[in-house]
């Protein structure tokens, strides 16, 4: 069991944890959240709007860029008892080469996820939409690390599989999914008068259980494609959950959303799945 990328906060758990976190880590891996090669404050407040069984955020990959990581964060998460994968993306594959160059160097880091569902700057695109594109840029980036390289595929695609497929023929060590579901909310209001969208970056990403089925089908697809490993997530709160994963043909299951409200999530499901 890993956390998927941005849901656990290793710096406020040891606050509330004390020692205990490294005594009882939840997860097996920990994944970083994700780094740019610049700084990025993100998207401007409200960040967060609770859907019905889901949670839409606009957060917007707030990070220190590449040379902050590695100087202030990457201590700190060396630390933790688990193995580390740094998420990294970039809008190029200038960019993610230069990232994933300067991880290699990092013996604290064991292995890498590159998202790529950043917009191309050429298309318009997410990078990792377009299946030529993505084996394109894996392809190209891929001989820059000898780390594992997992490719953390955008669910905005219209064949997730047909992606899947192009990253393992890029060079992916494995892949996994889902990621967010592009949605939107409202500002409160009266009906009558025209609302403009209650998050400040105007739309977002959906997780949570909501997005649970829609995981289900994607994992089973990108598993009928391709013979690499996959990461499962989305809407895992129970063992039963993932179980489902495993069953369509995950290899390891990632607990996101889940972790917002029990922070222990990933240690309990993967308790009651041993059990």
């Amino acid at each position: 069991m890993v956390n998927a990328s941005g849901t656990f906060d290793v710096p406020a758990a040891r606050v509330a944890f004390g020692e205990a976190l490294d005594a009882e880590f939840p997860f097996s891996a920990f994944v970083s959240k994700t780094i740019t090669l610049e700084p990025r404050e993100g998207n401007p407040p409200p960040r967060l709007w609770e859907a019905p069984a889901g949670l839409i955020n606009s957060i917007g990959l707030p990070n220190k860029g590449l040379e902050g990581y590695l100087e202030h964060d990457l201590p700190e998460l060396a630390r933790l008892p688990v193995p580390l994968v740094t998420n990294v993306m970039g809008s190029t594959a200038a960019e993610i080469a230069t990232l994933l160059e300067r991880c290699e160097e990092r013996l604290e880091i064991a292995a890498l996820e590159l998202n790529v569902s950043c917009p191309n700057v050429a298309t318009g695109l997410d990078v990792g939409a377009d299946p030529a594109t993505l084996e394109r840029v894996v392809r190209e980036v891929r001989p820059r690390t000898s780390k594992p390289l997992i490719v953390k595929l955008t669910p905005n695609a219209a064949d997730v599989a047909a992606c899947a497929l192009a990253a393992e023929a890029g060079g992916a060590d494995a892949v996994s999914l889902i990621n967010t579901l592009r949605a939107t909310a409202l500002a409160p209001g009266m009906r009558s008068a025209p609302r403009a969208p209650w998050l400040g970056g105007g739309s977002g990403g959906l997780s949570g259980p909501a997005i649970r089925a829609v995981a289900l089908a994607q994992v089973a697809a990108a598993a009928r494609a391709v013979t690499i490993p996959i990461v499962g997530m989305g809407g895992v709160q129970s063992a039963s959950h993932a179980r489902d994963l495993l069953d369509v043909g995950a290899t390891l299951v990632a607990v996101g959303t889940e972790s917002f409200r029990d922070p222990a999530a990933g240690g309990r499901i993967a308790r009651a799945l041993a059990g």
